[in-house]
């Protein structure tokens, strides 16, 4: 079953179900950060689902509860997902999140238009640091060793109706060549794309090399809202690079994110 409750009466109702014997995916913030759920990006960390077994022994419960991550987290750990490989060791990163983030009724009217409201609510600048460092991190010994890379959020809302943006800078052990970052990026795919699962987009990262782009308007809904648009690759005079990453807030960043999860589930045998 899909929840997609509010954080305030998610937590219990969400064990009710796992203990009843239910596979509770859910979109709420309650367990993505228990030790033994899965926070997963199928193509990132699909492999974290083997935390499941040792939810079971731990908690009792019949089912299980998997977790998708925060709709900002998705945009930035898609992006940084396929650099680990060059050594991350620093981000700073400042979103532009659509009103629609705030579900409804959403943001009062005469508080956003023609204004950028610098904070967020709910530990929305703790949860892009907490979260990202569990999804790019390694399962081990049935536990998940978060990235060990520093990061520091800054988030705002902005008069946009759906698409989150990232701007981002990022410091490596070593900085590698801006051509490899972007193909990096161009070439990452994961177990979705090659299990062609029916949510997945062809291609999760795409490079854009307009110096305006992406924008929400010409580029949230890629890939059917599933793809994240990623530009402005450039060098950065205080860490190594810096870029900017759009996604769809409510697509990739929600409900598509829960229906991805549960069909790699399914393909891998555990629903």
């Amino acid at each position: 079953m899909f929840s997609g409750l509010d954080s305030s009466v998610a937590g219990e109702i969400e064990a009710a179900f796992a203990q009843a014997g239910h596979i509770v995916v859910s979109n709420s913030r309650n367990y993505r950060m228990q030790v033994d759920v899965p926070l997963v990006i199928p193509e990132i960390n699909g492999d974290h689902l083997q935390l499941l077994d040792a939810q079971g022994t731990n908690t009792g419960w019949k089912g299980r509860i998997v977790t998708n991550p925060n709709c900002a987290v998705v945009v930035l750990a898609m992006a940084l997902a396929p650099l680990r490989q060059f050594g991350l060791k620093t981000t700073v990163v400042t979103t532009l999140q659509a009103i629609s983030g705030a579900g409804y009724p959403g943001v009062a009217s005469w508080d956003i238009l023609g204004n950028i409201i610098p904070f967020i609510g709910g530990g929305e600048e703790e949860k892009i640091e907490t979260e990202t460092q569990k999804i790019l991190g390694c399962l081990k010994g049935g536990r998940v060793d978060p990235h060990p890379m520093a990061i520091s959020a800054q988030t705002t809302r902005v008069g946009v109706q759906n698409g989150h943006t990232v701007s981002a800078s990022v410091g490596f052990e070593h900085r590698p060549p801006l051509d490899e970052i972007v193909e990096a990026w161009r070439s990452f795919k994961g177990r979705p794309q090659e299990l062609e699962l029916p949510s997945a987009p062809s291609q999760p990262i795409v490079y854009l090399t307009e110096p305006n782009r992406p924008q929400p308007t010409l580029d949230v809904d890629r890939g059917g809202g599933m793809t994240v648009s990623v530009g402005r690759l450039r060098p950065c005079p205080v860490l190594d690079c810096k870029f900017i990453a759009l996604g769809h807030n409510t697509i990739r960043g929600a409900a598509g994110a829960a229906i991805l999860n549960a069909e790699l589930m399914h393909r891998e045998g555990r629903l």
